[in-house]
């Protein structure tokens, strides 16, 4: 189903992404209404022998072509910035850091302990604390990627030279399918990693038991 699966949008499983789905259906359902507004003003117009006097044309025009959209348009505004906090987690203190490094055609993850150093590394495959806020730090080795998990949250560009960050919190336990939503090469479609959400207590023996020799960018790419 479209609504629904480890990598649908709009069957959130975290805060985040429940912000995005709810905005979705909120202007859906807006546009749906509007449609359907002026799918009536039309039958009407279309009606024989209706008169309209000059002055109650251009009200309507004032109102269904310029005040309508701007209340609309406004209200959806103050709503996205309302809501932008739960879209980037920004506020949320973090509970881990995972350093997330893009390359052509793979996903490194290493997960940091307090002082930055690395617990360990993953490709294609990142492991999630149930219920816990996690904060990404985003960078690339080559060309611009772009790390998506839709249960969870929104798109974070990961650019070259820069660490982008977004904070993310998983709620159920899965299942759920991160993407590069950036066309980055022929193989962009293979940029696909499997995301894992765990117990908190069982974090640290997983991570110990799939880790993997992390790859020094000094090295080459694979």
């Amino acid at each position: 189903m479209a609504c629904a699966g480890p990598q649908s949008a709009l069957d959130p499983a975290g805060p985040a992404a429940d912000a995005i789905a709810t905005t979705w259906w909120l202007m859906f359902g807006t546009a749906m209404a509007v449609w359907a507004a002026v799918m009536v003003l039309v039958l009407l117009a279309m009606r024989r022998g209706r008169g309209l006097r000059p002055a109650a044309g251009r009200k309507m025009i004032v109102v269904g072509g310029a005040l309508v959209p701007t209340v609309l348009l406004a209200a959806l505004l103050v709503y996205g910035t309302r809501t932008s906090d739960l879209v980037t987690g920004r506020g949320s203190d973090a509970e881990l850091v995972v350093r997330v490094t893009a390359r052509q055609w793979q996903w490194q993850f290493d997960y940091l302990d307090d002082e930055g150093g690395t617990i360990g590394s993953t490709l294609d495959r990142l492991a999630l604390p149930l219920g816990q806020m996690v904060e990404f730090r985003v960078g690339s080795e080559d060309v611009i990627h772009s790390f998506w998990i839709p249960r969870l949250g929104g798109k974070m560009d990961a650019i070259p030279g820069r660490d982008n960050v977004i904070r993310l919190r998983a709620d159920q336990p899965g299942p759920m399918r991160g993407q590069c939503a950036e066309f980055c090469g022929l193989d962009h479609a293979t940029m696909a990693f499997e995301v894992v959400v765990i117990d908190p207590d069982e974090l640290s023996a997983w991570i110990s038991a799939n880790a993997v020799a992390a790859i020094d960018p000094a090295e080459g790419l694979r």
